[in-house]
């Protein structure tokens, strides 16, 4: 019999990597642990990514910079803030970095997609992800990745981003046309970090996480066969785990100091 392949995502395999105790906390045991409090960064990321899922959806002559902050306020998401006033300074933030990215964009382009889901398969994966999104440009897709935290981003993040990477080899699959370059857009700073794939680059990338998926899958083998789940997924203690969902619940995430669930927007409006 053929071995089943490994449905996963970008966030899948990066959990994993990142820390083979989280992986399992969120993807083996049952029932899920529970988590700790959300997190403001969290909820800053996902109202500014659905304000302009929205604006997208808009005719082109109504995607104006007003528009685009307008649409902040019905999507914003509450959670995680420290108080009122942290929220607001927040919103406030959120709402410059809208108005200055969509005076620089090209309100009339289409993307291919916006929150596009791509898909494909290799003899090891059963990829999908989700791409903020994916541009059409002289022939050729183009993945875009909106980043909001607070450290500004290079051209070495857009080259080494698994996740990036993997969007553009199944962007090339689906589309039926060729996809290699990558950006990162940095609405803090208003910066692009972009990299140009090559097809032996993505090649690569797609075979660290077919190697990735062969690891995970051989540790749930040996724990479905009786193995400590302990041993067969480690922790990986470092400065990740201030911010792990699962550090209540994990000895080595005790061991090291908690980040407060607003901590990564304490600077926002100072």
């Amino acid at each position: 019999m053929p071995e089943r392949l490994f449905v996963c995502t970008p966030s899948k395999l990066g959990s994993f990597v990142d820390c083979p105790r989280r992986y399992r906390y969120s993807y083996v045991d049952r029932p899920t642990p529970p988590k700790g409090p959300p997190w403001a960064h969290n909820s800053l990321g996902a109202s500014v990514h659905t304000a302009l899922k929205n604006w997208y959806a808009l005719p082109p002559d109504r995607r104006t910079p007003t528009a685009l902050v307008g649409l902040l306020r019905p999507t914003w998401v509450r959670e995680g803030y420290r108080d009122v006033d942290q929220e607001r300074a927040a919103f406030q933030t959120a709402q410059g970095w809208l108005e200055s990215y969509a005076a620089s964009a090209d309100a009339g382009d289409e993307p291919l997609g916006v929150e596009r889901v791509v898909a494909t398969k290799t003899s090891v994966l059963a990829f999908n992800g989700r791409a903020d999104r994916i541009d059409g440009r002289g022939g050729e897709a183009v993945i875009v990745d909106y980043k909001t935290g607070r450290t500004g981003l290079d051209a070495d993040d857009a080259r080494g981003s698994q996740a990036l990477a993997l969007y553009a080899w199944a962007a090339q699959r689906v589309f039926r046309r060729p996809c290699h370059r990558v950006e990162l857009h940095h609405l803090p700073t208003g910066t692009v970090a972009v990299h140009e794939h090559t097809d032996e680059s993505l090649a690569r990338q797609v075979r660290r996480a077919e190697e990735t998926a062969r690891d995970i899958m051989a540790a749930e083998r040996a724990v479905a066969g009786g193995a400590d789940p302990d041993e067969e997924f480690p922790t990986n203690p470092g400065s990740l785990c201030g911010w792990c969902d699962f550090r209540k619940v994990c000895p080595a995430g005790q061991e090291l100091p908690a980040k407060e669930a607003w901590a990564a927007v304490e600077h926002l409006g100072s």
